[in-house]
């Protein structure tokens, strides 16, 4: 009989084995077909995950803005009560369960392309443990709202109000540590219609409750914040009526003591993603707090600030593309198939380089005309054209930093992303941006361009050359032993 290490031993062989014969399946099956042909199936495969995610993601967005404006309508004080606690206390703590949440595109995306479909239902049990114990210790953040604001230099009364309005958002922030997992549990076996549907459902109930709370129940800015909980626990309880209730026959085979094992290695890759995306997230939070910094930095804010709207709009078109492409190079190296993996990525790439001209030419072309929709202040509007050269290749740029990031959420580089991102967003744009906005008296423009060429693009430009660099069979062969691991070490707990 094999002793544990023989056995081991044995096994290698047969895994690689096994990826060269999916190697050499996919490769066949490339050389049967034209290029056009291989464009066009990997298009839709990627728009099949691409269009819900826009989608769903836009309906997202839109009830935070729907409750702003609800809040806006109500006063000053209310409206940026709701804001902050939305961009500062929500923020925070959004972009790092997001990205705590997106090591499920990588472990679902790559079991889902092995076809070890019952692990993706433990994998999502895992992310629901790791993800509540996280919101857990980030509370203290929303009971202590009001002291940490007034730290940051905030007035008085929006920092108290702050405060009272983000205690009645912590059942939102629980929210997130269901919805986050439930989303990218069904975008890996492309069940992104169901998403987008529940989204809608989502958005409908949030206007007609906004509605009711606000003008008909008068329960003023705390009746805002709890549409919010009600709207995004509507989603939670959607998702998770579908995936439970039959939705998801192959993935979901009820709740498993096995979510309890590897609890440890889950974690690591969790907080690897959520570094990883969070520093991302907070690079722009700086760029609007340096700007607040200025001298009459009263209209340069309120100029980015509608730039930052526009951009953030915009942006979910990229952020979809970055959840398409994780799925699909995911499910590519876990099927053992590193071709289908790297014809993805360029798929994937050149379809976002396309839209993003569109929009940087939009921007070119209605420069002097983007603040309309926001303000009637000529100051304000001047701002905004100047700042429009800046938005236009930050928009370009948008279109091709998402995804590549999305290329290593799906190849499992999370870790060495985080360092990437650490360097060149705050080791070389932030110093730069202080440089160009303070010591050369460029002000917002300098803060801005400083931030984007000398963060952006560089992260941008490393992650290029990574992805052209990687050696895609071997990362195939990597990802098939690793969901190998993953299923034995579940097993074996």
């Amino acid at each position: 009989m094999l002793g544990d290490g023989a056995l081991e031993e044995a096994k290698v062989p047969l895994l690689n084995d096994l990826a060269s014969a999916a190697k050499l399946i996919a490769k066949q099956d490339d050389e049967n077909q034209s290029l056009s042909t291989r464009v066009w199936i990997e298009s839709k495969k990627l728009w099949q995950i691409v269009g819900p995610a826009i989608f769903s993601r836009l309906a997202s967005y839109s009830m935070v803005v729907i409750t702003q404006a609800f809040a806006g309508h109500l006063g000053d004080l209310e409206l940026a009560a709701i804001s902050i606690s939305n961009n500062v206390i929500i923020g925070f703590n959004l972009g790092l369960l997001l990205g705590m949440a997106s090591a499920l595109e990588t472990l679902c995306g790559q079991a889902f392309g092995a076809k070890k479909y019952y692990m993706l239902g433990v994998y999502m049990q895992r992310s629901w443990i790791v993800l509540f114990l996280c919101c857990v210790l980030l509370v203290p953040l929303y009971l202590f709202a009001s002291p940490l604001l007034n730290l940051l230099g905030q007035p008085k009364d929006v920092a108290e109000l702050s405060g009272d309005v983000a205690m009645w958002m912590i059942p939102l922030h629980f929210s997130f540590a269901f919805q986050f997992p439930l989303q990218r549990f069904l975008q890996s076996q492309l069940k992104n219609m169901v998403i987008a549907w529940v989204s809608l459902g989502a958005f409908l109930v949030h206007v007609l409750v906004s509605w009711l709370f606000v003008y008909r129940l008068q329960l003023g800015v705390i009746g805002t914040a709890v549409t919010l909980n009600f709207s995004w626990w509507v989603l939670v309880f959607g998702l998770f009526a579908y995936s439970v209730c039959g939705g998801c026959p192959l993935t979901w085979t009820g709740f498993s003591i096995e979510a309890f094992s590897g609890l440890w290695e889950f974690t690591k890759l969790s907080a690897a993603s959520g570094v990883m995306l969070c520093l991302e997230n907070w690079y722009y939070r700086t760029l609007i707090l340096m700007t607040g910094n200025l001298q009459n930095a009263k209209i340069a804010v309120d100029a980015l600030s509608i730039c930052m709207t526009i951009n953030g709009w915009e942006v979910m078109i990229p952020f979809a593309f970055f959840a398409g492409t994780g799925v699909r190079v995911a499910n590519e190296l876990g099927a053992g198939n590193g071709r289908g993996a790297k014809f993805a990525t360029t798929v994937s790439v050149l379809t976002s380089i396309v839209i993003g001209l569109f929009f940087w030419l939009l921007i070119f072309l209605f420069h002097d005309q983007l603040a309309l929709i926001f303000t009637t202040s000529k100051p304000v509007f001047k701002e905004v054209s100047k700042l429009s050269l800046l938005l236009a290749f930050t928009v370009l740029l948008n279109s091709v930093q998402p995804i590549l990031s999305g290329v290593a959420v799906g190849s499992g580089w999370q870790s060495y992303v985080a360092y990437i991102n650490l360097g060149c967003y705050y080791l070389i744009g932030v110093p730069l941006g202080f440089l160009m906005g303070w010591v050369f008296h460029l002000g917002v423009m300098g803060i801005w361009a400083g931030m984007i060429f000398g963060g952006t693009a560089i992260q941008t430009l490393i992650l290029a050359i990574i992805t052209m660099r990687c050696d895609w069979d071997k990362e195939a062969e990597k990802a098939w032993m690793h969901v190998r691991k993953w299923e034995e070490q579940s097993r074996s707990d």
